[in-house]
């Protein structure tokens, strides 16, 4: 059965078990360049237009704050692989934002790399106090750098922090001008060409550094466009399923790497970092069924300590709505 086939099968059955509501005519959907997922074979096909009956404007982002903010101004109704760092400070400022889905897990693939010039490693990390560093703030990265920082017992008060995006980071990783860089993807890769990393994934994971990005979306656009939320989790999920299946990747890798801006030799390296829970499991008790509520009140305290935000919620429940993707399952 063809992707398009089984999709349009996910689009009938979703129609006729929601009825005939009018939903929004035009939604935009944050993503990132350079972090190929299998959503993107789907969004390169126009898929999800032809399965939720709207016209989609794809805006791509360097971070997850800068989603948050898109959100907040009612620029962005959905946004795909949001760091769940940048989601918790958003959430304890006040936003109202909604995961309505686990969108990947990438403990290889967002890291801190230090300068080769340096020749410090795990052993030596202390040495790293008083050295200047490139972190995107409020980020994914941002919280694995202060927990290695706490794993290492460096004193993140000796260092000169500059708020960079990963790009921006890399770019002056290069230049030689700081000594330590953090983030993820295509920018990752371009740091570890001039250093080295403190912690492998398997190292961090273990360390309790857990590392995954979610599907964020406004509460009023949930609350008023549900049907199209639903909607969007049932073609990601089949195109998570897809790649997982292993069957098609030879046709997904080309299409995806396009669309990623990246070519297919750096999007097979990345991607094979990457693992897509099935619906089945991101409604476990180890994500959306708790887990994932869990965690976050974790990297709240991790923030909240840093000074990164005023205090820590007493609860994150109310942040999490699995019952679009629970439709889907259904």
């Amino acid at each position: 059965m063809s992707f398009k086939t089984t999709l349009c099968g996910t689009s009938t059955a979703l129609a006729l078990m929601m009825g005939t509501t009018a939903m929004a005519e035009d939604i935009t959907v944050a993503y990132f360049l350079e972090w190929p997922m299998p959503f993107q074979y789907a969004k390169a096909m126009g898929t999800y237009e032809e399965a939720m009956g709207v016209g989609i404007n794809w805006v791509a982002f360097d971070t997850g704050t800068a989603m948050s903010a898109a959100m907040a101004s009612g620029d962005v109704q959905i946004a795909v692989s949001q760091g769940l760092p940048p989601f918790v400070v958003a959430a304890s400022a006040g936003q109202d934002l909604v995961i309505t889905d686990i969108a990947v897990g990438y403990s290889e693939n967002d890291n801190c790399v230090v300068a080769e010039t340096l020749e410090i490693d795990g052993a030596s990390a202390k040495e790293l106090e008083g050295k200047r560093v490139g972190v995107p703030i409020g980020t994914a990265a941002h919280f694995g750098f202060l927990k290695q920082m706490e794993h290492f017992d460096v004193d993140i008060t000796t260092m000169e922090i500059v708020d960079m995006a990963p790009p921006e980071g890399a770019a002056a990783f290069a230049q030689g001008s700081l000594d330590m860089v953090c983030g993820w993807g295509g920018a990752l890769r371009r740091m570890k060409e001039h250093g080295n990393v403190l912690m492998t994934g398997a190292e961090k994971e273990a360390a309790g550094i857990l590392v995954f990005d979610v599907i964020s979306a406004p509460s009023d656009f949930v609350a008023s466009d549900g049907e199209l939320m639903t909607k969007f989790l049932a073609v990601t999920a089949e195109a998570n399923a897809m790649w997982n299946a292993g069957t098609d990747k030879d046709k997904m890798i080309e299409v995806i790497a396009k669309d990623a801006g990246m070519d297919v030799a750096d999007t097979e390296a990345t991607i094979a970092t990457f693992t897509f829970p099935s619906t089945e499991d991101a409604l476990s008790e180890k994500w959306l069924g708790g887990g994932v509520q869990d965690f976050m009140i974790g990297v709240a305290g991790v923030f909240a300590e840093a000074g990164s935000i005023p205090k820590a919620l007493d609860s994150y429940a109310s942040t999490v709505d699995a019952s679009f993707l629970a439709a889907v399952a259904d």
